[in-house]
């Protein structure tokens, strides 16, 4: 039993953002049913990194374990009344439609609040619901290239780098995740449902609180180094670097202590807080070569002696062998019915009382139409109606 055990969602998301949020709250217990389409979500028919599965690719299956399918055609007007019906017994709806479109289906905040005053409706879009970006597509990488966050890294003059994980879409996920939390307990104070509106342009943005608060704040100019420094707004020496047999981070230690550490007397004499800034290119460069003559391992234990700030730089079989993941349990494991025997990134939260737990795996689309229809006070021969009109569909399994 979940700590958001006798909630329930209604996710009519697609792609990352709006179900990886839905997932977030069936891992606390909510009753996530997964509204969508009888061909199955989009998300079904990609395979992220070409991962497919036996009937599950990879990337829908990372994002809707805890959840049932219910599979209907919104455009179909007994469809359309299956999703009302549910409406009025549902807490939390929650959907990332391109703006306009809800209201076309008849599925806006407007309409369902009428049917449920009491209904939190999570809205997530690319730019916002308005505006003169509305109609752009909100995709990861074009929202990391607006964040300016891909220039506050990297070298002066080189294309910037994107973030190793699907950054605005994970942000944007645990935005919409807490705006729900938040209107829930607004609603056991006051009763009252709302509008929660997320979008991915403000969630990256405002992410970036410090940094942009120091350009905007102290007027400290975005200004990338001739050398890979790692943030333009943090003194020097601040990245990864080459060792012999792989590389390592460094993080803005005091210059004299790196330089007695790894032999470069010229940071002995230097003042941290202004030649860490004035000669941010020659520390790094100096950094580097020093750092070439010895393994990671023998850099670490000796960095970390002196108190530097430092830390191996990993893959994912690193990751994933890590002796600190494998003691937090960061990891689940449970076998899927189609999937086999599935590892995957676990629950970031632990609850003494109400332990986040695996209950399912990833659906077949459909799979739950029969069980969530019965709960919602279907019979079986309107059920049954329901499917051969193709209103609604089942999984064949």
């Amino acid at each position: 039993m979940g700590i958001l055990s006798g909630y329930r969602v209604l996710d009519c998301s697609i792609a990352m953002a709006g179900p990886f949020a839905a997932q977030r709250l069936g891992d606390l217990g909510a009753d996530v049913v997964k509204v969508e389409p009888v061909t199955g979500e989009w998300q079904r028919h990609v395979a992220a990194g070409g991962a497919r599965g036996n009937k599950v690719n990879v990337s829908f299956l990372s994002l809707n374990r805890n959840k049932r399918s219910l599979a209907i055609d919104l455009k179909n007007p007994e469809g359309k009344e299956v999703l009302l019906e549910l409406v009025k017994t549902a807490d939390v709806f929650l959907q990332n439609y391109r703006p306009g479109v809800a209201k076309r289906l008849g599925v806006d905040y407007e309409s369902l609040s009428k049917i449920n005053p009491r209904l939190v409706y999570v809205s997530i879009s690319g730019y916002g619901e308005d505006g003169p970006y509305r109609d752009r597509p909100g995709q990861d990488l074009v929202l990391q290239g607006m964040s300016g966050a891909m220039l506050s890294a990297g070298r002066e003059g080189e294309p910037p780098n994107a973030a190793g994980q699907y950054l605005v879409d994970a942000i944007t996920a645990y935005t919409a995740f807490e705006g729900a939390l938040a209107a829930l307990l607004h609603r056991e104070r006051t009763g009252e449902g709302q509008l929660v509106q997320v979008n991915m342009l403000d969630a990256i943005t405002t992410i970036q609180m410090q940094e942009l608060s120091v350009f905007t704040v102290a007027g400290k100019p975005q200004t990338r180094s001739a050398e890979p420094h790692a943030h333009v707004y943090i003194r020097a020496p601040y990245g990864a670097f080459a060792t012999s047999d792989g590389f390592i981070i460094v993080s803005f230690p005091k210059l004299a202590t790196l330089g007695a550490v790894i032999g470069e007397e010229s940071f002995l004499t230097m003042d941290d807080e202004v030649d860490s800034w004035t000669k941010r290119d020659e520390i790094f460069a100096k950094t580097r070569e020093k750092l070439k003559t010895r393994t990671s391992a023998e850099w670490l234990a000796l960095l970390r002696a002196a108190d530097i700030w430092c830390g191996p730089v990993y893959g994912y079989a690193d990751l994933v062998e890590d002796e600190q993941i494998k003691h937090n349990g960061t990891f689940v494991e449970y076998d899927h019915p189609t999937e086999g025997h599935v590892k995957t990134p676990g629950f970031p939260i632990r609850f003494s009382r109400t332990p986040s737990v695996v209950e399912r795996g990833a659906p077949l689309a459909g799979e739950h139409s029969r069980t969530v229809l019965a709960e919602a006070g279907y019979d079986a021969a309107k059920i049954d109606a329901l499917i051969a009109a193709g209103a609604v569909a089942q999984s064949e399994d």
